[in-house]
Parts: C-alpha cells; sequence; structure tokens
C-alpha cells in the first residue's frame, strides 16, 4: 500500500500507487513521506537542491525551483519549466517490416482496392452553413428506420464542422489547404461505401474545390442548396439518392484482409501520472507489432512531443525525415509566440490533478505512445499517408483536432489512452479507450475497452497487455464493436484544426 513506482535507477523521483499520509514509511525506500501524497503523484526519492534536474524516465521533466527534501510531495509547488538542450543523433536507418505477414483481419475490399474496417454512408459539410441541411439528412433517414433492413450498413455520419467561409483561398493559404486536406480524406475514407459532399453555394470552400481534387471512388457525390433550390428541396433529393443505394451499400462481406492494410491512430487524452508508465508504452508495444507486419501507425499532437522530440529525431530513418520533424516544432514555436503562448502552456489542470506537473513529463509519457519503431516519415496535417511503417503527423494536442487530422491521413481504428477518463469516438473509424489505471477502469468500465492498470497493480507486463491491445486492434478492425461505437459516440467529434485569418 505504500510502495511507489521507480521507472528508473537513475530517477530522483517515484510514482506513488496509492494515496500514502504524511509520515508514512515508503516500502522499498529508506524515507517516510513529508506531506500526503496523491494517488499517480511524484514523491522525492533523495535531497534535490534548488536548481537541479528532477529525473523520471531518466530523463529530465523540470527543475526544482525550491530545494526539496526526501520524501516530499514533487508537484507544481516545486518542480518548474525550463528550456535546455536535447542531445540527439541521426543515422541512416531501415525498418524492420514483414511484408509477407500472414497475419489477416476481416476487412471489406472496396472496388478500388482500398480496405475498410467500417461501412458507413457519409454525408459531409464542406461549409458550417450547411452543417444543419447535413444533420437533418441524416436525422430524416434515422428516423426513417430505413436501415434496419440493411444489417451490413454500419450506419449514417453527419460530418459537420464550423469553418469553410471567411477565409482566404489559394494554394498559399494555409486555414484552406487544411480543410481541403481533411475533407478529401474523409470524403475518400474507404470506411464510407458512399459519400454526399454538400456546401451552401458562395462560400469560400466552394464545391468545385472539391469536386476536382482526387476522388478514389465514383461513389462521391457533390451537391449545394443554392443549385437544388433551398433546404427542403435538397434534403428529400439526398433523401431519395440514398433511399435507392442501400441496396448496393448494403452488398459487403468481411474476408481475410493482410494487416498490412491496418493504419493505426495513436492518442491520448485526460492523461495522469500513470500514462507514461502503464498504457502509453503498452500501445507502443501494439504499435511496434503492427509496424512489423508490414501495417502503419500515426503520433501526433506535435506540441505533446515537446521535450521529448529528441527520442523521436533519433529515430528518424535519415536526417530528411528529423529535419520535417525540426521545421514543425519550430512552426509551433512560432505560432505559439505570435499568439502571445509559449509551448509550456500545459500540462492542462485534469492532467496536473492525475500527477502531471510539466509539458516535459507529459511529453516523455506521450511519446511513449510511438513504440521503438523507425520513423519513416513526418506529415502535415491531414496528409495522407505515404510510407508504411511508423510515422508522424503535426496537429494540435487538443484530441478531436488531432484524431481528425489522422483519419483524414488514412487511420482506419483509434487507440485512445486516457488516465482521468475521457470518452471519445470518431465515426467513420472505431476507437479503443485504454485505461492507465484500474480504480478508473473500474469507475468507467462501460467505456473502457482495455485496463492497462494490471500493468502498475504488478499483475501483467508491459508486453502482456501491449499484445492484448493488438489482439483487439484486429478483432476490432474486423467488426467487433469498440465500448464508444456501443455507447454512440463518433458523430460530433469532426473537428477540423483552424489556422489562419478569418475574414
Amino acid at each position: 500500500m505504500n510502495s511507489l513506482i521507480v521507472l528508473n535507477k537513475n530517477d530522483n523521483v517515484g510514482v506513488s500507487q496509492f494515496i500514502i499520509p504524511e509520515k508514512t514509511k515508503i516500502n522499498g525506500q529508506d524515507i517516510s513521506t513529508i506531506d500526503p501524497i496523491p494517488f499517480g503523484h511524484k514523491v522525492c526519492l533523495k535531497p534535490i537542491n534548488k536548481g537541479d534536474p528532477i529525473i523520471k524516465y531518466d530523463q529530465i521533466i523540470g527543475f526544482a525551483s525550491k530545494n526539496i527534501s526526501a520524501g516530499e510531495h514533487v508537484h507544481s509547488h516545486n518542480l518548474e519549466f525550463k528550456e535546455f538542450k536535447r542531445k540527439f543523433k541521426i543515422d541512416e536507418k531501415k525498418s524492420l517490416i514483414n511484408e509477407a505477414s500472414e497475419k489477416y483481419f476481416n476487412g471489406i475490399l472496396r472496388d478500388n482496392g482500398e480496405v475498410a474496417t467500417r461501412n458507413y454512408i457519409g454525408i459531409v459539410s464542406t461549409v458550417n452553413c450547411s452543417a444543419t441541411v447535413t444533420k437533418m439528412i441524416v436525422e430524416k433517414l434515422k428516423y426513417s428506420n430505413l436501415l434496419e433492413d440493411y444489417p451490413n450498413i454500419d450506419g449514417i455520419v453527419p460530418i459537420t464542422h464550423s469553418t469553410g467561409c471567411g477565409m482566404g483561398v489559394g494554394e498559399k493559404n494555409v486555414g484552406m489547404q487544411i480543410l481541403k486536406r481533411t475533407i478529401d480524406g474523409f470524403k475518400n475514407h474507404p470506411n464510407f461505401s458512399h459519400v454526399f459532399c454538400i456546401g451552401l453555394g458562395c462560400e469560400s470552400a466552394e464545391i468545385s474545390m472539391f469536386e476536382k481534387s482526387i476522388n478514389k471512388h465514383e461513389r462521391i457525390y457533390f451537391l449545394t442548396i443554392q443549385n437544388e433550390g433551398g433546404t427542403r428541396k435538397i434534403v428529400d433529393k439526398v433523401y431519395s439518392q440514398i433511399k435507392n443505394l442501400l441496396n448496393d451499400a448494403n452488398k459487403v462481406t468481411r474476408s481475410p484482409q493482410s494487416v498490412n492494410n491496418l493504419v493505426l491512430a495513436l492518442q491520448c487524452g485526460g492523461s495522469d501520472g500513470y500514462s507514461g508508465i502503464t498504457a502509453n508504452p503498452a500501445l507502443g508495444v501494439a504499435a511496434d507489432l503492427l509496424v512489423s507486419e508490414g501495417g502503419s501507425a500515426i503520433l501526433s499532437e506535435t506540441p505533446e512531443i515537446y521535450g521529448a522530440e529528441h527520442l523521436l529525431i533519433n529515430r528518424a530513418k535519415n536526417q530528411k525525415v528529423a529535419d520535417k520533424l525540426i521545421d514543425r516544432l519550430d512552426w509551433w514555436k512560432h505560432y505559439t509566440s505570435i499568439n502571445e503562448s509559449t509551448m509550456d502552456n500545459n500540462p492542462g489542470p485534469g492532467n496536473k490533478r492525475g500527477g502531471l506537473t510539466t509539458i516535459l513529463e507529459k511529453s516523455l509519457g506521450a511519446v511513449a505512445k510511438g513504440g521503438k519503431s523507425v520513423l519513416n516519415d513526418v506529415l502535415l496535417y491531414a496528409e495522407p499517408i505515404k510510407e508504411k511503417g511508423f510515422n508522424f503527423m503535426d496537429s494540435p494536442g487538443y484530441d478531436p483536432v488531432s484524431v481528425t487530422g489522422q483519419v483524414a491521413s488514412g487511420a482506419n481504428v483509434v487507440c485512445f489512452t486516457t488516465g482521468r477518463g475521457s470518452c471519445f469516438g470518431c465515426k467513420p473509424v472505431p476507437s479503443l479507450k485504454l485505461s492507465t489505471n484500474t480504480e478508473m477502469f473500474k469507475r468507467m468500465e462501460e467505456d473502457m475497452d482495455i485496463n492497462c492498470g494490471y500493468i502498475a497493480d504488478g499483475s501483467k507486463s508491459v508486453d502482456d497487455v501491449g499484445e492484448e491491445i493488438f489482439n483487439l486492434i484486429i478483432d476490432t478492425a474486423s467488426g467487433k464493436k469498440s465500448k464508444s461505437e456501443i455507447n454512440g459516440y463518433g458523430d460530433e467529434e469532426f473537428n477540423p484544426w483552424q489556422v489562419g485569418v478569418v475574414m
């Protein structure tokens, strides 16, 4: 009950496994607590002088803002962020991928050769002005109960957002290019059997922009409210068109498909002091297993690798890939500075209550989701994945925005770790929730798919749980519903990154 998790012999802090009262002797350590220690928080293992580094994971997570005694609670009151130079070395690497993998999942083979993990029909609003019409179409279809006769269709998904107009146009406009890549990624996603892209007719993001861009199949339809004669007419028209294609959308069967068709989005939210100890490294093991079998994994959230970027740069397959990541971090430093913010404006209040103190500590835990595979490429937000294996995609740390970009890049399964209990889904892609601690898993079991807290409890290893996650990824890709799907999450989480001037 009074033991700590010490992650490395060089660490000068340990992590509490339980709420520890003050003046309590710590098992296995020659110290007693000076303060009450909350669950998942840090305890000083030996005296630390003001200004000295505080070490966790054998990495610097910050610096002592005052002298800290052994047994003292280490958190925001005595641990502060300071910038320092990280070391990294780049040399040529080659991914070890089994291109002849014999591992399979039951996927849906599309007519263009792509493989789906789900079979939805999508109604995509290209501008906020068509969001209400999009929802009207979906609601009319749901209340009609039409889909009850088509069991192979997973549902109708409204893809709505709050942008698309009042923004600059052209290839040099970052905001518009991000929106275009995001919507292109969703309209082409193999998890949609058919897609209706709906605009207003006078917006900046004109429907023609998406009609003229890459369309990977002929099951995409483009309409505007103005051209169709108004709200009721377009709702009735699309409703009628969908009724006529339901037989075609339902004609799918699942068949064995190589796991090299799986693209895993790696995500964390509502992190706590256990995230970097249990769920994140276990997810990293699962990601490495998938990559070794020819599949792909996408790590994101650029502000939440800040301070741990050297660990990724060391894994870059060459200097070009390393430079891409460094360039993205430099962009973020500039972006935050012109908006009068800083890269260390993190963790959030919930993270801190869970035991995380600095962005360095949070980032070191977050990077663990990416496993140990070679970093093959760095993508812009929502840029289509080009290299199989482990990839990094630039994005904010805000989870819905980050996952939206990952799905647009091609992710067809999401794994989302959480210590505080984040609830999340992202249709048309299934999302698995991985709990970092057993207490939260028991409290929110209807939302959590796997309890990684067994690692901290000592009943399972990181590798054991990683393999469990990998097997669940395959089962989920094969059609098994995730907890978020059972609970109905996923219709409201589409959230493209908005960058640039709103005019």
